[in-house]
């Protein structure tokens, strides 16, 4: 029987050779000053063009939306640039890569916005870690300030702007990071969203920055080009949600409406060893009730991700780490061949060590 990991996916426009989906994976290397990518980002991305596809790190829409060191941006000439770069690259090696579209809020710290405080739907700390770099990489996160009403807008904008300046820079697509505690994640968790205009308060209204900033990236995009990334009732970074189940019907609702062409749920964060067989209550409705393509994340190795497939619970998987340290992760799966494991100590921040130095298979 065919290992289904390795048929092919139509999603919109695009139709992917296999199932195995390249994680957004900050990685910390883009040129300074500027965020700007570079040839060895190029690299590191062409190494892993037989992905069905590759879903870029995690990109700044906006200055006061980096929250770490080194991570690249796309608001900027220099920038739009850097990553054709990239796309470039990863088209000539027969792949497809779409960018994913970021904003910290309050993910972040003081020393990215000379002093000011990072932006938040709420003056609430998340009491979390970013990596800062220098001698001592991780710091704290600082307390942000709440925004006002019109400035929401103005983010929107910028997501807007993200998106246009992705399509200059020859991407397949753009995904909106909705979750892992970031900007539009606050807005949606009750934990961090304390406001009392039309931005708090109730489901409708918490998930108004996204939709917002949904409708103007398919208004650039067309809903077949465009991904959604969730992390419902994770938890994660502070962003805790009383009310998942309604708070993601209603989301997915809106996507649906939008024509928006996948979600990329994070299901599960932890070793793939304790991942569970089945799928939540909640991911299930999930899978069921959205009209699109649905790319299950987290903790996936090549058996389990497989039985998920088979089940019929997911149209693909996304893989991070294997990723990371398997440039040629559909071929080892297709042969059964060993996996390698990645460095953690190379995760963030360096040059091609834990980066582009992996070897293929037939390389050694």
């Amino acid at each position: 029987m065919t290992n289904p990991l390795l048929t092919p996916l139509a999603l919109g426009p695009l139709t992917l050779p296999n199932r195995v989906v390249m994680s957004p994976m900050t990685r910390s290397r883009s040129t300074q000053p500027g965020d700007v990518p570079n040839e060895l980002n190029a690299r590191y991305y062409a190494q892993r063009a037989s992905a069905g596809l590759i879903i870029s790190e995690a990109t700044q829409v906006d200055p006061r939306g980096k929250g770490y060191a080194f991570t690249p941006g796309i608001h900027s000439d220099e920038q739009v640039a850097g990553w054709q770069r990239v796309t470039e690259a990863v088209h000539a090696n027969g792949g497809r890569i779409s960018l994913q579209l970021w904003h910290v809020g309050r993910m972040s710290h003081v020393d990215f916005h000379e002093g000011e405080a990072p932006l938040a739907p709420s003056a609430i700390n998340a009491d979390a870690k970013i990596f800062l770099g220098g001698a001592d990489p991780f710091a704290a996160t600082s307390t942000p300030r709440a925004l006002e009403t019109r400035e929401v807008g103005q983010i929107v904008d910028q997501f807007r702007r993200g998106a246009e300046l992705a399509k200059q820079a020859g991407f397949d697509g753009v995904e909106l990071h909705g979750a892992n505690g970031y900007l539009p994640h606050q807005f949606l968790s009750d934990q961090a969203n304390q406001r009392g205009d039309n931005y708090g308060g109730s489901v409708t209204n918490r998930i108004r920055f996204s939709v917002e900033i949904l409708e103007a990236i398919v208004g650039v995009w067309g809903g077949d080009r465009v991904g959604l990334r969730i992390s419902p009732a994770m938890g994660m970074n502070g962003c805790g949600e009383s009310d998942a189940p309604a708070l993601y019907g209603a989301l997915i609702g809106e996507a649906n409406r939008l024509g928006v062409s996948f979600i990329d749920v994070l299901e599960y964060f932890g070793p793939s060893d304790k991942r569970p067989a089945e799928p939540s209550e909640l991911h299930a409705k999930l899978r069921a009730s959205f009209e699109g393509r649905y790319l299950a994340n987290g903790g996936y190795d090549p058996a389990n991700a497989r039985a998920r497939l088979e089940g019929g619970y997911a149209d693909g998987i996304v893989f991070a780490r294997l990723f990371l340290a398997n440039p040629d992760l559909p071929e080892r799966i297709r042969r059964g061949a060993p996996l390698l494991d990645p460095d953690p100590s190379t995760f963030y921040g360096g040059e091609s060590k834990g980066y582009t130095d992996y070897p293929a298979l037939g390389w050694a």
